[in-house]
């Protein structure tokens, strides 16, 4: 599995109302896309949560490599790059992924990007990363996502929530305007 993400940061004087109504709209287009896991499409206002900006950031789960080029390479993110730019996309290799049969119900995302220590053990990482994606079901996550990227040494954890969570110094939280899902 591969997770993405790529962001839009958007002027502070943005209507973000823009941003929601292009969700309603072009959000149920990916419903069902091969080789999904899911989508979720984030957008955080400024002030919001935290927020030091006005942000369009989606969130993907994918199950395989394919499903990331056949999307990279498609008319959606080719409208989309028209829109907004030409977005740096991130990506991670996946540790961990947990996603409750209650998915849809998620109305909050929160994601940490950490830095991961030169040397560092990847496999106590990896152990560690897992047992907390573990850990996040138990205390009420609808999805939780693990995994590294080994280029900038990079971890993620991402997470879908029902309720607004408690949010960390260093965490990023967003709404989720739409979820699109894989196909059953």
């Amino acid at each position: 599995m591969i997770a993405m993400q790529y962001s839009f940061t958007l002027p502070a004087d943005y209507d973000m109302s823009i941003i929601g109504r292009r969700i309603r709209d072009k959000g149920p287009l990916l419903d069902g896309f091969p080789n999904l896991g899911f989508k979720a499409y984030l957008k955080a206002r400024k002030s919001e949560f935290g927020s030091r900006e006005n942000l369009y950031a989606p969130f993907y789960l994918w199950q395989t490599p394919e499903g990331v080029s056949d999307f990279l390479c498609g008319p959606g993110f080719e409208a989309l790059t028209g829109a907004f730019g030409w977005p740096q996309v991130k990506t991670w290799i996946v540790w961990q992924a947990e996603i409750s049969p209650d998915i849809a119900a998620a109305k909050f995302a929160t994601c940490d990007i950490q830095q991961t220590e030169s040397y560092a053990p990847l496999i106590d990482l990896r152990g560690a990363n897992s047992a907390e994606a573990d850990a996040d079901m138990a205390t009420g996550a609808l999805a939780s996502v693990s995994g590294f990227e080994p280029t900038t040494w990079t971890r993620i954890r991402f997470k879908l929530w029902r309720e607004v969570p408690e949010i960390g110094e260093h965490t990023r939280a967003y709404r989720v305007g739409h979820l699109s899902l894989a196909r059953p």
